[in-house]
């Protein structure tokens, strides 16, 4: 099949699509300022309620006037836009494939290696978000604003955390049992010298974060770091760039040279700041998110949580305190497992957590709502930075493929460090209400991991959807689901080069992602709980229809809170989200006759943890045989505070092949 790197098969059709949209979009521009205007985010209500002038209104009033007139104006240029920009959309592809001619680029890529199929397993990332990447004016209404600026932060923060090898910190701790201590996503960032994996074993005393600086480095840890005689782990294959620590809870125990060092010194701030790839300067912010002391969320801040960072310095070679390297500067958030939590879920086979950041070494990455085109540009140029391969503006527009007219795309987005063989768009045509403006729809993508010693590929499948948003449209969602699966199964098909005798390709796994805008929780919802799919692929945070397990959080946040002191940076937002108090407070729960719609200080006993609508889904049908398929790790992601009314959500699988490690 073949990938389409343009969305017009010849030069003349872009050319005429280019001029057409230029006589459109200065229309289209004055008519969303205008809209945007009178819908102001409570963001912006609260920067008003200190201009005691009422400047803004003043603004209003002598604006308004002048967008009417050149709204008016360039009336007639987007009339004769239209009429060329309608018919070309018959001739427009689905999507636009982009990869990354330059490797040097993409952090991902440069720590990609090729799977052989070779040891115990390998283990592979996926993660899913809702963007809300609208047109200013309507993204307003659900209390996000300035898209532009959004689609960059958003891009910049996800690759941020994505491009840091992982640091797995284990800290056996009987007293301290909270989930809140640290992420298990765990990323650092190197300066310097190699990426190789590495395995580190440090004593502490029941502490959140830890900073190294090396021998005549300073520390701001509040507690005391302990030495002990944990194990050092080893890293499995499928843990790429990754140094694992091994942490005991003991009370006593003498304090490292190192660790004595540092406490009578402070870090130099200025050190611990990043240059981004693309060189910008590392105080730039997104006007929704103020960003404050302690916001790990764009992780080459000056200043990190300790809740969530991790700074060492490690030298080449054998890893050990005695010699430690001033080179390299590693900033992580800590995989925390306790004993006691251990116990609050003993029938739970894989970690689970809310965390302050995207996964480390995160390979596959499915976006939805990224409907504005100079935004979806914006984000690609940013996700590149460590995706090597993206799909973007999947849909079709005007009369094209489906029943109504179309406005906007899919809104659909993937990003992958591994190559795409394959990929197919197919739009919903039972779209309804404003839903029908959009070309929802599905992406399926065939991707290449790796190879067997005797050359068969090694592939996977990742479908990514959105469906139906609209409350009581549960019919529209059902056969939305129904028209999933029959298009996934005929993609399978369609791109499959193996047969059973021959097996040319192994299927390493087929995951879904998306939002699919109904919860595991609601009443309203019971169609969609019982759908078929949930009997041929597995939802991690489901127990059945109607339960969710007790660790799963809704994914939907009160659009009123996203800017309150308590929720509007990422630690703050996870910190939040991890008490019951937190979750009634700015989670939007499943509707009920006997709550109001206001979400805000409610106090009432719920079922659930708010509504879950985003999903990660796979299966174990269809793979190779001899392989099994297993959740490693699954996380709700509050890195987009402020930036989405969405939780992202990430999930690890690990192929197991059976075979033992080298």
């Amino acid at each position: 099949m073949v990938l389409y790197t343009s969305p017009f098969p010849n030069s003349f059709l872009s050319v005429l699509h280019s001029f057409s949209w230029g006589l459109i979009f200065p229309c289209y521009w004055l008519a969303d300022r205008l809209v945007a205007s009178f819908v102001p985010t409570t963001y912006e209500k609260r920067q008003r309620a200190d201009d005691p002038c009422y400047f803004h209104v003043l603004c209003i009033i002598i604006t308004t006037p002048i967008y009417l007139a050149l709204l008016v104006a360039s009336l007639p240029f987007a009339l004769i836009g239209f009429l060329l920009w309608s018919p070309l959309q018959s001739a427009r592809r689905p999507y636009i494939y982009s990869r990354l001619e330059d490797k040097s680029h993409a952090n991902g890529a440069a720590l990609l290696t090729e799977w052989k199929a070779a040891g115990a397993g390998k283990s592979f990332c996926f993660g899913s978000a809702n963007v809300c990447l609208l047109p200013d004016s309507l993204a307003r209404f659900n209390n996000v604003f300035n898209t532009q600026a959004r689609a960059k932060e958003i891009g910049r923060r996800i690759r941020n955390g994505a491009s840091r090898p992982q640091i797995k910190i284990y800290i056996d701790s009987p007293t301290n049992t909270s989930i809140s201590a640290a992420s298990f996503s765990s990323l650092v960032s190197p300066q310097g010298g190699d990426n190789t994996n590495r395995a580190v074993s440090v004593g502490m005393k029941r502490t959140t974060s830890l900073e190294y600086k090396g021998d005549n480095s300073g520390s701001n840890n509040s507690e005391d770091a302990r030495e002990d005689k944990a194990g050092v782990g080893e890293p499995n294959e499928g843990e790429e760039n990754s140094c694992i620590v091994r942490i005991n809870g003991e009370e006593n125990g003498l304090m490292s040279d190192v660790e004595a060092d540092a406490v009578n010194g402070q870090p130099n701030a200025s050190g611990l700041a990043e240059q981004s790839p693309d060189g910008e300067a590392e105080n730039s912010k997104t006007p929704n998110h103020k960003q404050k002391e302690g916001d790990s969320g764009s992780l080459d801040s000056y200043t990190a949580s300790r809740e969530s960072l991790v700074k060492v310095r490690i030298g080449d070679g054998t890893v050990d305190q005695s010699t430690v390297n001033n080179k390299l500067l590693y900033k992580a958030s800590i995989m925390k497992k306790t004993s006691v939590r251990k116990k609050k879920h003993t029938d739970e086979t894989f970690d689970h957590e809310i965390s302050a950041f995207f996964p480390a070494n995160l390979d596959f990455l499915c976006l939805q709502e990224v409907f504005d085109k100079r935004a979806a540009e914006k984000l690609k140029e940013q996700l590149h930075h460590y995706f090597e391969y993206i799909v973007y503006d999947v849909g079709v527009y005007s009369c094209h493929g489906c029943c109504s007219f179309k406005f906007v795309n899919s809104g659909l987005l993937f990003a992958s460090r591994y190559p795409v063989m394959d990929a197919a768009y197919h739009c919903y045509p039972n779209g309804r209400g404003t839903d029908s403006l959009a070309s929802k729809g599905a992406l399926f993508l065939k991707v290449q991991v790796g190879s067997t010693p005797q050359d068969q590929r090694i592939v996977g499948y990742v479908s990514c959807t959105h469906l139906q948003a609209l409350a009581g449209d549960t019919t529209v969602r059902c056969e939305q689901l129904d028209m999933l699966q029959d298009w996934l199964s005929e993609f399978r098909k369609s791109t499959s080069s193996s047969s059973t005798a021959n097996p040319e390709e192994l299927v390493a796994f087929d995951v879904i992602c998306g939002d699919l805008n109904f919860d595991n929780c609601s009443s309203e919802d019971k169609l969609e709980q019982q759908h078929s799919l949930f009997t041929h692929y597995k939802d991690p945070c489901r127990i059945g229809p109607g339960e969710d397990k007790p660790w799963a959080i809704g994914t939907l946040l009160d659009p009123e809170g996203l800017y309150d002191e308590e929720v509007c940076t990422p630690d703050n937002l996870q910190k939040a989200l991890e008490s019951e108090e937190g979750r009634k407070g700015y989670l939007v729960y499943p509707t009920s006759k006997n709550h109001s719609s206001s979400q805000k200080g409610r106090k009432a006993s719920l079922k659930g943890n708010g509504r879950r609508i985003d999903y990660m889904l796979y299966t174990e049908e269809g793979l190779y045989l001899e392989w099994k398929v297993e959740v490693e790790e699954f996380s709700f992601i509050t890195q987009l505070a402020g930036l989405t009314d969405h939780l992202p959500v990430a999930m690890r699988l690990m192929v197991s092949t059976g075979e033992d490690d080298p």
